[in-house]
């Protein structure tokens, strides 16, 4: 500068401020399909830990319920233990194959009309709506000053979403006890402080994300919006804008005729902007494909009612793919491919575990044991020179009756097998006889005694055999036997 004086250069921030999003309420057939989604989930969520299963006595009731005191996973008639715990972690495997082909075939399409957070936000937005308005009514209000009326509809919004809330709290606790007795203890003041705990995390989430956060979630916490841009190709079907058709885009005047538009060089979009409204993310499909957009499908329920009011064809926003969009820019058809390598792929994946799981499901034995051999000592030499081994043995009755098991051990001649307080009348033929309460883990002491002359090296492969009495069912472990080095 002439003076000498220094300009500083204006500060550009890093982030930019959130602005609110207030999403318009739009009518059309894919916010039909939506709503019956959301409906259809809430259904499932909330009235399955209510539905009861006879499981016998002493067992729960409730056809749902992950019980993590037993722990025990209660689903209808299946019963998973904790060391089935591969069963889930193959039905997590397969739940992600699932969102995978669904990405392939339709973009974000679970975002947009199967993800816990979009049906909790569209039912906080509907009560934001009954209390608020629409959105150009609810921005009128956030800019008006504060009066009693506006006072009174921000408390009976926010009073919705704690209902809302406090509701959804309640649904998540249920699963994992029974609902019922829940419902009883948590008016009484009886529940417990973990149920309690859990219920006002639940509370609390449901009310800062659905309420509060919404499209920040998908925006920065939620990974899929990055992830999803690897799983599609050229033939997944994603919200587009026909930039070919809807463009130079612009506002239409009621005395122009769309001859002297299109002459102009103007395209069908009239510029309304109601595309954008509509959006729970707040995004313009105009500019092009982008990963926040969820493929919920409003903007098009949107354009089209604009479309029809204009007397056009519908589809300026639709659902479409990149290879279509290519194709018709070169005149010639195209036929949306369904089968391709990645679905194929995905669905045998799918097939095969979803399969594997069903396969060892239906073959998994009623029961099952556990060895642990003692470390200290080793082993013990007794008197007449015999070598003796201590073992912790665990079975665990998958059944709802009492059972009892003969237990022998082979693999070593000459080994016998005696658990500890057990008389010696009990024990015939180198055998014990144990038993395990129903739906029960049974916990015994162990000792294998094998002659001097049948240990040959310091470590000799044993295999326990454990048989059900009354069906003859069988489960084995194998361990080793310890003794001196020759």
């Amino acid at each position: 500068m002439p003076d000498g004086s220094v300009v500083k250069p204006a500060k550009i921030p890093l982030y930019e401020d959130h602005k609110t999003i207030h999403p318009k309420s739009v009518s059309g057939r894919f916010r039909r399909v939506k709503t019956i989604a959301i409906w259809v989930l809430l259904a499932i969520f909330f009235i399955a830990p209510w539905i009861r299963w006879e499981r016998g006595p002493d067992a729960p009731a409730q056809a749902v319920l992950f019980d993590l005191t037993t722990p025990r996973f209660f689903i209808f008639w299946i019963e998973i233990w904790p060391q089935e715990i591969y069963y889930l972690t193959g039905l997590l495997i397969v739940a992600a194959l699932g969102l995978f082909l669904a990405t392939a075939l339709a973009g974000r399409v679970w975002c947009g009309y199967a993800c816990p957070h979009t049906v909790w936000t569209d039912l906080f937005i509907f009560i934001e709506h009954f209390f608020e308005g629409d959105r150009a009514e609810r921005i009128r209000l956030e800019k008006a000053p504060w009066t009693t009326k506006k006072v009174l509809r921000k408390t009976g919004k926010h009073a919705g979403w704690l209902a809302l809330s406090l509701v959804t709290g309640f649904g998540f606790v249920a699963y994992f006890t029974d609902a019922p007795q829940l419902a009883i203890d948590l008016v009484t003041f009886n529940a417990s402080y973990e149920a309690y705990a859990f219920f006002a995390i639940f509370v609390g989430m449901t009310y800062i994300m659905a309420g509060w956060t919404r499209e920040q979630m998908c925006y920065y916490m939620c990974p899929w919006p990055r992830i999803q841009t690897a799983m599609l190709d050229e033939h997944s079907l994603v919200v587009t804008y026909q930039a070919d058709r809807g463009d130079a885009r612009g506002p239409k005047r009621k005395s122009q005729t769309w001859d002297e538009r299109k002459a102009l060089g103007f395209g069908d979009c009239i510029d309304c902007g109601q595309c954008v409204q509509v959006c729970p993310a707040g995004i313009d499909v105009r500019t092009g494909s982008q990963a926040d957009c969820i493929n919920c499908g409003l903007c098009v329920d949107a354009c089209d009612n604009i479309m029809i009011a204009q007397g056009l064809p519908t589809g300026l926003i639709k659902y479409d793919t990149l290879a279509g969009q290519e194709t018709r820019a070169e005149g010639k058809p195209y036929v949306w491919r369904l089968v391709r390598p990645r679905t194929i792929i995905y669905s045998l994946l799918m097939l095969v575990i979803s399969g594997a799981m069903a396969w060892s499901f239906a073959l998994r034995p009623s029961l099952d044991i556990s060895v642990q051999r003692d470390r200290a000592p080793l082993f013990v030499t007794l008197s007449d020179g015999s070598i003796r081994n201590a073992y912790t043995f665990k079975v665990s009755n998958k059944t709802r009756q009492n059972r009892s098991y003969t237990l022998t051990a082979t693999g070593i001649d000459g080994a016998e097998v005696k658990v500890a307080g057990e008389d010696e009348a009990e024990s015939k033929d180198h055998a014990s006889h144990i038993s395990a309460a129903p739906d029960s883990v049974a916990t015994y002491r162990v000792y294998v005694t094998v002659p001097r002359a049948s240990v040959t090296s310091n470590s000799t492969p044993v295999t326990f055999l454990l048989t059900d009495t009354a069906n003859a069912d069988k489960d084995t472990y194998k361990s080793v036997f310890l003794g001196p080095a020759n």
